[in-house]
């Protein structure tokens, strides 16, 4: 029972400092806009891209070393000496009057993103085999720090600068996130029990050895995929939404809203599904509702006028009259159909693609016409809207499949990797985070060569369908082999 008590402790505590440190490693999403906005720096889209990027990047590939060290320590004094280090950096964010200066403290705070790895570990040792999913899943909707910090900070912001008027008081914002990460650090330092895995004081040549493991990768990938998305696409649909539907920058933010908060509290859902019906049945249906809905939004807000079915003379003669509904050759008469202009409001829901039709005269009175000549040429006209609140629904079931995923994927960590959660956890962890860095990167890449934001889908869909498949053969693989034991025993 007392057991029992500390474990629920130290769940509770990793997931409410991994929310606080989630929302600290988004910061920069919103503060760098902001103060760009008001003209507080003025940094180009590329630099601008670089200091919102850093603190992912950073947070990534640090997983994996603070991972080992949950490992081999514990995941008290680690958590509480992570947050510690991170509130300077943090604080001195506050302090930058240069690029090069908001770059370094950025890169220090990214160490944030490292909690999950940390917090992952630490969860694990507390937790059986059989509850460790429905654990890690309730720990991983700390991923809600980043909804926090989008819906928050502008109001915040707008609030220290007195709507603009006192700008330089944007400068207590990282004080106040800095404060937050030192608060919960004493807490989590005070309330928690330390606990080791059994094998914990192993060398790191040891604890590495299970890297060796194309499993590990092939997690990597899944994660690449379901949180790796998830981080990338919580930064890209704010941009999406502007430039595709005209979205003001708050509207877009709200919406935005509504694919990432849903995504990170659904987490503990999956962890559920996970100890229910295994780890390996929720990720099918994962991968498989991500690919529909991904292909769903292949199609782009769109007008195109296309060659249609044209008239053509059934005999020779003379064009003796032409309007907009009919052309006579001698006495003979051919309908036409006449243009009719149509309008679509963005308030229509119109989910499907809209056909208009007509004919265009290519003679004139007197024309002397052989058989078989073109009268008049059609054209279709077609107008699909890519409703936004269809798109908007689309995306959440895409956010909520992400955030059921991400716990699915860490479920499989303990059932392979039993005693190097924190290594495997933080491998698979730099793998997804550099997923939620480099993405945005490939996504504008294919806007900048193709002009399509739909290529952003197109790329999902992808690494969906690579992912899927990669698990089907394993699994097919896993099956025959399972077989061939079972009828040797037999």
């Amino acid at each position: 029972m007392e057991n029992k008590k500390k474990a629920n402790t130290v769940l509770a505590l990793n997931t409410i400092a991994f929310t606080i440190c989630f929302a600290a490693w988004m910061l920069n999403g919103v503060l760098v806009t902001f103060l760009v906005d008001n003209r507080v720096f003025d940094w180009n889209a590329a630099q601008m891209g670089i200091l919102i990027g850093i603190p992912v990047l950073t947070g990534s590939i640090m997983r994996l070393p603070l991972g080992v060290l949950t490992d081999k320590f514990g995941g008290r004094p680690v958590y509480t000496l992570l947050m510690l280090f991170s509130a300077i950096p943090m604080f001195m964010l506050g302090q930058a009057n240069s690029y090069n200066e908001f770059l370094i403290y950025s890169l220090g705070f990214g160490m944030t993103g490292t909690s999950f790895a940390v917090g992952i570990a630490f969860s694990s040792v507390w937790f059986s085999k059989e509850r460790q999913g429905t654990a890690l899943g309730i720990f991983g909707a700390g991923n809600a720090g980043a909804a926090l910090t989008t819906l928050g900070v502008p109001n915040i912001l707008a609030w220290l600068t007195d709507g603009g008027e006192n700008i330089d008081n944007w400068r207590k914002l990282p004080a106040m996130y800095a404060a937050a990460l030192v608060i919960m650090a004493v807490i989590f330092y005070i309330f928690t029990t330390n606990r080791k895995p059994s094998n914990g004081q192993r060398t790191i040549i040891q604890m590495l050895k299970p890297l060796k493991n194309v499993r590990v990768w092939r997690f990597g990938l899944y994660y690449f995929l379901v949180f790796g998305g998830f981080v990338a696409l919580a930064q890209w649909l704010v941009p999406y939404y502007v430039n595709v539907y005209a979205m003001t920058i708050v509207m877009a933010g709200l919406l935005t809203s509504i694919f990432s908060l849903p995504s990170g509290v659904i987490r503990a859902l999956g962890g559920v599904l996970s100890d229910k019906i295994g780890a390996r049945a929720v990720m099918y249906w994962v991968f498989g509702i991500i690919a529909l809905c991904c292909f769903l939004l292949f199609f782009p807000k769109m007008e195109i006028e296309s060659p249609g079915s044209g008239v053509m003379a059934r005999r020779s003669g003379t064009v003796t009259a032409v309007s907009e509904s009919e052309i006579r050759v001698d006495d003979e008469s051919y309908a036409l159909i006449p243009k009719v202009e149509v309008e679509y409001e963005d308030t229509d829901i119109i989910i499907l693609p809209k056909l208009n039709n007509w004919h265009e005269s290519k003679v004139q009175v007197g024309d002397q016409i052989a058989k078989r000549e073109l009268l008049a040429s059609g054209v279709t006209h077609i107008y699909f809207q890519a409703n936004v609140w269809i798109f908007t629904f689309l995306v959440f079931v895409i956010g909520i499949a992400m955030g059921i995923g991400k716990a699915a994927v860490y479920k499989f960590i303990p059932d392979y990797f039993p005693t190097e959660v924190g290594v495997v956890g933080g491998m698979v962890g730099v793998i997804g985070g550099l997923g939620g860095f480099i993405s945005p990167i490939i996504f504008g890449r294919l806007l900048q060569s193709t002009g399509l934001w739909i290529t952003t889908w197109v790329f999902f869909f992808i690494v969906t369908m690579i992912c899927l498949i990669w698990m089907a053969i394993v699994v097919r693989k896993i099956t025959k082999r399972d077989t061939r034991i079972e009828a040797t025993e037999s």
